[in-house]
């Protein structure tokens, strides 16, 4: 056939024989030319490099064969090592196809991986509530207002509608009560708040089926984990922007989730979790930033004629129980429920404009009238010589008399005593009890003399009277002046 010019194509199935005027339609789709010698086509494998794929001319390695060079190239990979042979990309390295049998226990101990969980193409859950997935996290560092470290998220598998802070057998009763069906399935991970005999009656008795991720496998609830990021990561930012404490990261979760609810959009029926789960679109309306500066009409207390109308406060999130918004009034430090509110949303946030408490530890000491110890010096003149001595002391308030606290309109008239007799006399108890002291601190310690001496102290407060404070000023042979407000004494050491 060759010899009268005709081509001649073998394949899988069959021989064709081609008239002599074929022409290939594209001269790119030859691999190997070989010519014919002694009416023969030979050629030699090692001496030919190859365009692309050559399988149809290697030759299988055997099993054995294909492990040691698979050991001697540092167990990498068999496609890699035929990839070498077919681009001819290395020499000496045997042209032959290398197969791999599974049977390489090394690299089954070293490059063993998690199995892939890959999310499903088609949901084939069609109906709200019958599956839902639920997740904890916490704790937090810091508690929130109601005195919380865990948030509860409840996620339905079908319009992606989450909840919050649901932790009662009534509160996911109410779930079922929104669209009069009924929970079919709870899928949640192997934690012991899930895992426990309460829930577990629980569930027997609505009849809910229970589905469990693998132990340390979270990629199997990933509905749940993927909205716990989302919250988490949203409550971030929002307290970033706001610039209020992290103690408020409850309300801005449940704030991000309440607004995610309505925004989201949930890819394959392109509509909100809200309009899927109510069945209408949701309103924006009356959407406002989180962490802005509100006024707060008082609808509480009682107000006179010419008293202020509102307090100032902090917007915090929306009620879920009634159309009103939850602020936080800086006068009560309390988060309370009102519609009555003004929104300042233009108004700058800064850092400590909140409460103070909140935010400076100097407030809070204020606000409780402490007195910080302080320490200062002291300056010793020496009887008879004008040698002036520089000695570090502690001043320390000591209450030495606690019926100032009991009954203080007995001691106290304006700040200061009814009689100069009750003065003297507690001047010299006073001196009295510091001889004692002094004398029974000499016996201890030869080398140093403590002198203590008292002096009144009034405060602004019309109810307590601090002249019973003594001051004990410590230090190596410190000598200083009582004084009073009408007179001056000197003493001697």
């Amino acid at each position: 056939m060759c010899d009268k010019k005709n081509y001649v194509l073998f394949t899988n199935t069959e021989c064709l024989v081609l008239s002599p005027n074929f022409k290939l339609p594209d001269e790119n789709q030859i691999l190997l030319k070989i010519p014919k010698k002694d009416n023969m086509y030979s050629f030699d494998i090692k001496n030919i490099a190859p365009k692309e794929s050559m399988t149809c001319l290697v030759a299988n390695a055997t099993l054995d064969e294909s492990m040691l060079w698979h050991k001697r190239l540092g167990h990498i990979n068999f496609k890699n090592i035929n990839k070498l042979v077919k681009d001819n990309l290395v020499r000496v390295l045997p042209t032959k196809h290398f197969e791999n049998d599974q049977t390489c226990v090394a690299c089954l101990k070293g490059k063993q991986h998690r199995a892939s969980c890959k999310s499903k193409v088609l949901n084939p859950i069609t109906k709200p509530l019958f599956m839902l997935h639920i997740d904890l996290f916490g704790p937090t560092i810091v508690s929130s207002l109601m005195h919380k470290k865990y948030c509860l998220v409840v996620t339905d598998d079908y319009n992606r509608f989450t909840w919050v802070f649901l932790t009662t057998k009534d509160e996911t009763s109410e779930i079922e009560n929104l669209m009069d069906k009924k929970v079919k399935i709870i899928k949640s991970d192997n934690g012991t708040e899930f895992k426990n005999k309460v829930m577990d009656d629980f569930c027997r008795e609505k009849s809910i089926k229970r589905e469990y991720s693998v132990v340390k496998t979270p990629q199997q609830n990933g509905v749940a984990e993927r909205r716990n990021k989302t919250l988490i990561e949203a409550t971030r930012t929002m307290l970033a922007d706001s610039k209020l404490p992290t103690t408020f990261w409850a309300e801005a979760v449940s704030t991000a989730c309440y607004v995610q609810n309505r925004v989201l959009v949930v890819k394959p029926y392109n509509k909100t979790p809200y309009e899927l789960f109510r069945g209408f679109k949701p309103s924006l309306s009356f959407m406002r930033l989180f962490g802005c500066h509100v006024t707060i009409v008082n609808t509480l207390d009682s107000l006179g004629k010419f008293d202020g109308k509102s307090d100032e406060g902090f917007f915090v999130g929306y009620s879920l129980s009634s159309k009103a918004f939850r602020v936080y009034n800086t006068r009560t430090k309390r988060v309370e429920e009102n519609l009555h509110i003004g929104f300042l949303e233009n108004k700058p946030m800064i850092e400590g404009t909140g409460p103070k408490w909140l935010f400076d530890i100097d407030s809070l000491t204020q606000s409780m009238n402490y007195v910080p110890v302080t320490a200062g010096t002291v300056s010793n003149i020496s009887a008879g010589t004008s040698e002036e001595n520089s000695q570090d002391c502690i001043v320390m308030l000591i209450w030495k008399d606690t019926s100032y606290f009991d009954s203080p309109t007995e001691n106290v008239d304006n700040g200061k005593p009814k009689t100069a007799d009750d003065a003297q006399r507690q001047v010299e108890d006073g001196l009295n009890n510091e001889n004692a002291e002094q004398e029974r601190f000499a016996d201890d310690s030869s080398s140093k003399d403590v002198n203590a001496v008292r002096q009144q102290v009034n405060t602004a407060s019309p109810d307590v009277n601090t002249g019973s404070l003594e001051l004990n000023v410590v230090g190596p042979s410190v000598s200083i002046a009582s004084s009073n407000e009408e007179d001056s004494t000197e003493e001697e050491p």
